[in-house]
């Protein structure tokens, strides 16, 4: 195709998009105004390209999914094979699929001994709203039905439904729809960096962790069902809680008789450099929501894992779980999941994300730091921040009316780099093959984007 002729295409697509495409998370006003949304054709490894034939080096992986990199003939294959044998079929009314089992037999292996049954369903979004009723399901069942509350965290991300969103701390998603929903109550985040102040991080760790016990006594530990928290906030701008955050919530949660839930959505699947957040920061879970990394975004598929406990009093004093979606344990995701472990744990790819690329991504951040405009770098594993600051030594950032976040972004587009920014934090999370020229390159186009910004809001 000639440079008009692909013009006119990308053309010609923007347009249908305006008319027919409804999209999620966005401003339709302004991608009108814009003519358009970018049109993303092709991938191969880290790398994307428009329908203009621009390369971009993907910082996101996706949406904090694409672990394994793009362009992987196996998962293909295996997609292809599965729907040849066995397309669809459910896994209601007595039925599974042998990949659902082996699946779910994988799954298990990877998490700690006490987690053992896997339930599937489509995305992060559905296991988080699956876990508010199977929590309140068990509580009724071992006779304490007050405990019906779910404490979470200011600006939390949980999913997108009305449960899942209630869960979530995002003021911006509660005000559509009339949210959080009633029995859903959020505290203050682990997020030294905005709000510790004064205090050491490790003080402000305790600090964080303490005001989930304060909001038990105040709810009464026998209204409240669980503590729900990802590893580190991903969509909140990847805050990494400080090293005295997690042991002290293990402690509050067995102190009052409340399930704890790691949201292992973001995180999971070798992220952090362990197979879940929960191992590498030593959260003791009863309950663990996952998605997005389980097939690396190459079909949907989520799952939630939950206690022997749990499980046990589901299976002797529960009945029938009425609870499940269509595409639960779906046979393509489910096998496409299974050969995506089986690809990671073949290339070695978490123990890689451990013991290499985590401390070069950290490092090569931290070469940031001699811009004014940046007031911390931050990462762990595969996940990284950049905090864009108005005044360094205090800590202060822009006022919102300034969008130095979104403009920097916009900067990070325009010169081929797909990082995302959360509010004035500029957040990614590569394909786990990355390798350490593209992570050179792409620290590279941040500090472009970086000093473009500080042109933009300076002059």
């Amino acid at each position: 195709m000639n440079e008009h002729s692909q013009a006119n295409y990308t053309h010609a697509l923007r347009t249908t998009a305006l008319e027919h495409h409804f999209p999620p998370f966005t401003d339709h006003k302004q991608i009108e105004e814009e003519g358009g949304p970018r049109i993303i054709e092709k991938s191969e490894g880290c790398f994307l390209w428009d329908t203009d034939g621009k390369r971009y080096l993907d910082g996101m992986a996706g949406l904090w999914c694409v672990n394994v990199g793009y362009g992987r003939d196996r998962l293909a294959e295996t997609a292809y094979k599965q729907m040849k044998e066995l397309p669809y079929y459910n896994t209601f009314f007595k039925t599974a699929t042998p990949p659902a089992v082996l699946l779910a037999e994988a799954v298990a292996g990877l998490l700690p001994d006490h987690l053992n049954q896997i339930h599937f369903v489509n995305s992060g979004s559905e296991a988080n709203d699956t876990i508010v009723r199977l929590v309140r399901h068990y509580h009724n069942l071992i006779g304490k039905p007050g405990k019906k509350v779910f404490i979470s965290r200011e600006n939390a991300y949980h999913g997108s439904t009305m449960a899942s969103a209630s869960l979530g701390g995002m003021s911006h998603m509660h005000s559509q729809g009339d949210l959080p929903l009633p029995g859903f109550v959020h505290v203050k985040q682990p997020y030294w960096f905005a709000e510790g102040g004064d205090m050491t991080p490790e003080e402000f760790g305790i600090v964080a962790a303490r005001s989930v016990e304060e909001k038990i006594l105040e709810l009464g530990a026998d209204n409240v069902a669980a503590f729900i928290g990802e590893p580190v906030q991903g969509a909140g701008g990847v805050i990494i809680p400080p090293d005295t955050y997690w042991p002290e919530i293990n402690r509050i949660c067995k102190e009052h008789d409340v399930l704890l839930i790691a949201d292992e959505v973001i995180c999971g699947f070798g992220r952090t450099g362990s197979w879940f957040g929960l191992q590498t920061l030593g959260i003791e879970a009863d309950i663990v929501p996952m998605a997005k990394g389980l097939s690396s975004g190459y079909l949907p598929i989520g799952a939630v894992a939950v206690s022997d406990q749990i499980t046990e009093v589901l299976r002797e004093q529960g009945g029938e779980f009425a609870h499940g979606m269509t595409y639960s344990g779906h046979p393509v995701a489910c096998a496409v999941a299974l050969e995506n472990i089986a690809i990671m744990k073949e290339e070695g790819l978490v123990d890689r994300v451990r013991d290499d690329l985590g401390a070069y991504l950290n490092s090569a951040l931290a070469t940031l730091s001699d811009l004014p405009m940046v007031g911390e770098t931050r990462s762990l594993g595969l996940l990284g921040a950049i905090e864009l600051v108005e005044d360094k030594a205090t800590r202060r950032k822009f006022d919102a009316s300034v969008g130095a976040g979104r403009k920097c972004r916009d900067h990070c587009f325009d010169i081929g780099l797909i990082i995302r920014a959360c509010g004035d934090t500029l957040v990614m999370s590569p394909p786990l093959t990355i390798t350490h020229e593209e992570i050179d390159e792409l620290v590279a186009m941040a500090r472009t984007a970086i000093e473009r910004t500080m042109s933009e809001v300076s002059g």
